[in-house]
């Protein structure tokens, strides 16, 4: 998670002084060493299997057991050999503002990694006979073939655009002179404060894996705390992350934008850069989290199966994707204007309220404790990176705020219109059953994506965020 964007950040510095062949030497030593560094991560994960299942397992009466975890624990650890290596070019692509090689190793990493996760289940299963543990082991070592996918698009795309980056290395300056020590140093300085940011999520969740089963085991729920543990971190945090997949996309093109022109000193164009990077996060994540929380229940039975315990965790975990979002591009602002340390700050301060809230709230209200504890976490953690935002960038909240609540307002309107729609329809139609289910998501998502599209074009919100394509969309449509 560390290295694509601090690559980034390191190449777009260089390049914005026109010091071209910095990037480059910085691309060609950083390929062995994050090959080496794949391998020695992959050889600790896969050799002290045991040692992370056992922090997992807690009890004896719990369904899954010390060695199932450890046989996914390793299947899945063969995708570090390959991770860093194809990060370092993602970062290295990144850092020259081409946002298309990364982008698309992203989609056919899933779609590769998706189809063999499962073909391959199917094979163990339907035609092997196998079992549930084995054809999860399979699963998880998707990432790796996804991965292998993934990079050999990269590999395609840097043959294919080699002889530009050269043309560029002609038009180098050669005035800094970088030891690969001084590189080197600079990369780590940048990278672990982006490696902690990577890792947000994973720890929040990681607390929850810690704790939980301790939690519920205290107030007599260890039979049923397998399954509470699943709907938290697993079912329903995989819908809920959806949202934040476009933060992530943000973060990423932020990075270079902010870093070239803080380093340019042009505070004008850095300013308008966080505005717009701001509402536009916003305009998208607000009206997605909102929607998933609406329609929770068909929403779960869509993907997983009817069930009231992980409709209510969905609906309370959904508004979080907000914060999840939120947290990623603030951490890449302070990123862009050199004030990383306090991403690891936010971030450890966060977490101990994580730590300090976990076992009290899951023991007062079970799972939904656990996603109280994440949300205030969170808040706090984006608090303080707004502050230091507000203080090192010189940056007014005021037009964010207005826009903020103009927004809500947007997404009240659509919201009374889904639940409208969706209670007449919950007449005819049942959101326990899977088929029936899908229709009324598309009928009510549909319909809501429908009015907000139309509100925003209506208020020129749009047009504001997204520019003339979205205004000549308006006047063909003769909205406004």
């Amino acid at each position: 998670a560390g290295v694509p964007l601090a690559v980034s950040k390191f190449v777009s510095k260089y390049n914005a002084i026109e010091e071209y062949a910095v990037g480059r030497r910085l691309f060609k030593s950083g390929l062995l060493l994050m090959t080496i560094t794949g391998i020695v991560t992959f050889l600790i994960m896969y050799a002290f299997a045991p040692l992370f299942a056992g922090i997992v397992i807690k009890s004896d009466e719990q369904v899954i057991s010390v060695a199932q975890v450890t046989t996914v624990i390793r299947a899945v650890s063969f995708a570090l050999i390959i991770i860093p290596f194809m990060s370092l070019i993602r970062g290295f692509f990144q850092g020259h503002q081409s946002m298309g090689p990364t982008a698309v190793s992203q989609v056919i990493e899933q779609i590769v990694r998706i189809a063999f996760l499962l073909g391959g289940i199917y094979v163990v299963l339907d035609l092997m006979d196998g079992t549930v543990t084995t054809a999860i082991a399979v699963a998880t070592f998707a990432a790796f073939v996804g991965g292998l996918a993934s990079l050999a698009a990269l590999i395609w795309y840097w043959y294919k655009r080699k002889p530009h980056l050269d043309e560029l290395l002609e038009e180098d300056r050669g005035e800094a002179n970088v030891s690969l020590r001084s590189m080197y140093k600079e990369i780590i300085a940048y990278s672990v404060p982006f490696i902690f940011v990577g890792l947000a999520n994973p720890l929040f969740q990681l607390v929850d894996t810690i704790t939980f089963n301790t939690a519920m085991d205290a107030i007599g729920k260890a039979k049923t705390s397998d399954y509470a543990f699943a709907v938290l971190n697993f079912y329903t945090h995989k819908l809920v992350i959806i949202p934040v997949s476009l933060a992530t996309a943000f973060s990423m093109t932020l990075i270079p934008l902010i870093t070239t022109s803080y380093t340019s000193g042009d505070r004008k164009t850095l300013r308008r850069n966080i505005d717009q990077t701001f509402q536009i996060l916003m305009f998208l994540t607000v009206p997605a989290a909102i929607g998933i929380a609406l329609l929770a229940e068909p929403t779960y039975t869509l993907f997983y199966h009817s069930d009231a315990l992980g409709t209510s965790v969905l609906r309370a975990y959904a508004p979080v994707a907000i914060l999840f979002s939120l947290y990623a591009v603030t951490a890449a602002i302070l990123q862009g204007i050199d004030e990383q340390k306090f991403t690891i700050f936010s971030l450890l301060v966060g977490l101990l309220i994580k730590l300090v809230l976990n076992i009290p709230l899951i023991r007062l209200f079970e799972t939904q404790g656990a996603v109280m504890a994440t949300t205030i976490g969170y808040a706090v953690a984006i608090a303080i990176n707004l502050y230091v935002i507000k203080k090192y960038a010189r940056y007014k909240f005021s037009l964010i705020m207005r826009r903020t609540m103009f927004i809500f307002g947007l997404n009240a309107i659509m919201a009374v219109v889904v639940l409208i729609l969706y209670g007449i329809l919950a007449q005819y139609l049942n959101p326990e059953s899977g088929f029936q289910s899908i229709i009324l998501v598309a009928i009510c998502g549909g319909v809501g994506a429908l009015v907000y599209f139309y509100l925003s074009l209506k208020s020129k919100l749009a047009d504001k965020l997204f520019g003339e394509r979205v205004t000549k969309i308006r006047n063909r449509l003769r909205i406004g």
